[in-house]
């Protein structure tokens, strides 16, 4: 039955697309992004604009959508999102999935180096979402010193500044760190401090993935605030965690220290997906000294060395047991692994098993160099709390942020997040548990990331604001994907309109693509 569905769906797409551009939408109960009350109301779209909002209002221009009673609420805006595939899966297929309409690339200090080329090409393209992009300090300090493990020279240090100003003028929204990755973890703060500046000077952000989120986490947050007062610009703690079974519970120092640098003027907020198990490449336990110069042919001549490997083995086994690892290999599940891809959604445990290994942290260490000798992979690793979880989405300046990677579907074995994060927050954690209101889900998941980017025009159901929209049924939303079964799209949502033109309707995507190009506040278009 759901094939001749789909086709209604295309069909109910194209014949609303040739109408003039304007909608009614009747009849739904109205989550204004504010994180007030909701109310029951029509909207009114024209072009990419919603023009009125009221009750019983009528347009004998529209085309007529009867929302039913369901909920509307602004289209998602995804703080911390991996836009990489967007070249290759330009419809954002994941992302629209689940409500999300716009999203902030290059984190984790990870992006293009010439942003207004790049945004320029996916512009030509055609995107299924709007996309903006941050300048990614691990970028910017590899095109100037690739992988060295020291402090920039002056003339570095310049070349590096220069390259944040650029992309700041050609649209970037502020600057990433990623400070546990290379070759970012080999930079001083005074470094960090520097170019942040740069980017303030210009009306940028920071958003850091901290330099240690386990063992050493309250000293990457103070490093943080610190950058926050020393550059004068405001920070995101990205997707803010307590990771390894020692730091359970540290959310509560984390949190005040949030509030304390707040109330001396510091903008500093945290932004969250609503999950206990991260998701990164296996070289996250691998101590960074033995990758400088190289990931792999560097690594690869250290573990030659007897010594080397030694001491390489050890710091994975005491990660492995006290850090990401979670104390335990069945807490770190393969994920992307090319080498080996039998062994994608099974543990370490699993793998160690299947090699007649005793599954200990030394056995599971040996494994992990391995992986990386023959090029690496990603892993999910289980080692978070669900009260840090709660307590952090708590927050009143949590944003919800998937940092789910573009993804086609049932194409890999993701993390589930990448489909499931926004309506797992509005039916699992809103809904059923009721850690937040469904009202204040919407906020952290619209109109709060949109004022930390600066948009003024998106996050609102508000007259004059893009027709950005979701269309949900309350009772109905939730994720689906889970972490043996990552590739399922969350039920509930049932329609969501991008520029005032509908993108998704019952699970089915248009063939047009409405997604614009975002820029940042010192953009300044070439002559």
């Amino acid at each position: 039955m759901r094939f001749p569905i789909v086709l209604f769906a295309f069909f109910w797409l194209s014949s609303c697309a040739d109408q003039n551009g304007s909608f009614l939408i009747s009849n739904v109960k109205i989550y204004d992004g504010s994180g007030s009350t909701p109310y029951r109301g029509d909207v009114i779209i024209d072009r990419d604009q919603i023009i009125k909002i009221g009750e019983d209002i009528s347009c004998t221009s529209c085309a007529v959508i009867d929302g039913a009673g369901k909920s509307l609420s602004p289209g998602f805006i995804d703080l911390h999102a991996h836009l990489e595939p967007l070249p290759t899966i330009p419809s954002a297929e994941s992302a629209l999935h689940m409500g999300v309409t716009t999203a902030l690339g290059g984190p984790d200090g990870s992006s293009p180096i010439k942003i207004d080329q790049y945004l320029t090409s996916l512009s030509d393209e055609g995107i299924g979402i709007n996309v903006g992009y941050l300048i990614g300090h691990n970028s910017v300090r590899s095109n100037v010193m690739q992988l060295e493990g020291r402090a920039p020279s002056e003339a570095e240090l310049d070349s590096m500044k220069t390259l944040v100003n650029q992309a700041m003028k050609e649209g970037a929204f502020g600057i990433s760190t990623g400070l546990k990755y290379l070759p970012g973890t080999f930079a001083k703060i005074g470094e960090v401090v520097a170019l942040s500046k740069e980017a303030a000077n210009h009306g940028g952000i920071y958003t850091s993935h901290l330099r240690e989120e386990g063992l050493g986490l309250i000293e990457g947050v103070s490093e943080a605030i610190t950058i926050a007062e020393e550059a004068d610009i405001p920070v995101v703690l990205t997707h803010h965690k307590a990771i390894g079974l020692p730091m359970w519970g540290k959310s509560v120092e984390t949190l005040k220290m949030v509030d304390s640098a707040r109330a001396l003027g510091l903008d500093v907020m945290v932004d969250q997906y609503p999950y206990t198990a991260s998701y990164t490449s296996i070289s996250v336990l691998i101590p960074p000294w033995s990758l400088e110069g190289g990931r792999y042919e560097a690594f690869a001549k250290r573990c030659a060395d007897p010594d080397l490997r030694d001491s390489i083995k050890a710091g994975i086994v005491y990660n492995i047991m006290n850090d990401r690892g979670g104390g335990d290999l069945k807490r770190i599940q393969l994920a992307k692994f090319d080498w080996k891809p039998e062994l994608e959604g099974k543990t370490l445990y699993d793998w160690a098993i299947q090699e007649g290994m005793q599954p200990t942290g030394e056995s599971g260490a040996e494994l992990v160099i391995q992986a990386q000798l023959h090029r690496g992979a990603s892993a999910i690793y289980h080692a978070m709390s669900e009260e840090d979880v709660k307590r952090i989405m708590a927050h009143p300046q949590t944003i919800i942020a998937s940092d789910g990677r573009i993804t086609a579907f049932e194409k890999g074995f993701p993390h589930p997040r990448v489909h499931g994060t926004f309506p797992r927050v509005i039916g699992h954690f809103a809904r059923d548990e009721k850690v937040i209101t469904i009202a204040e889900a919407i906020r952290k998941m619209t109109s709060l990331p949109a004022a930390r980017m600066g948009l003024d025009d998106r996050g609102l159901i508000k007259e004059g604001y893009k027709a950005d929209l979701v269309l949900f049924d309350e009772e109905r939303i939730i994720d689906k994907a889970t972490f043996e079964k990552p590739h399922q799209y969350p039920e509930g949502i049932e329609l969501v309109m991008l520029n005032g033109k509908i993108a998704l309707r019952d699970d089915a995507l248009s063939n047009e693509r409405y997604g614009v190009i975002l820029r940042g506040p010192a953009y300044t278009k070439s002559e």
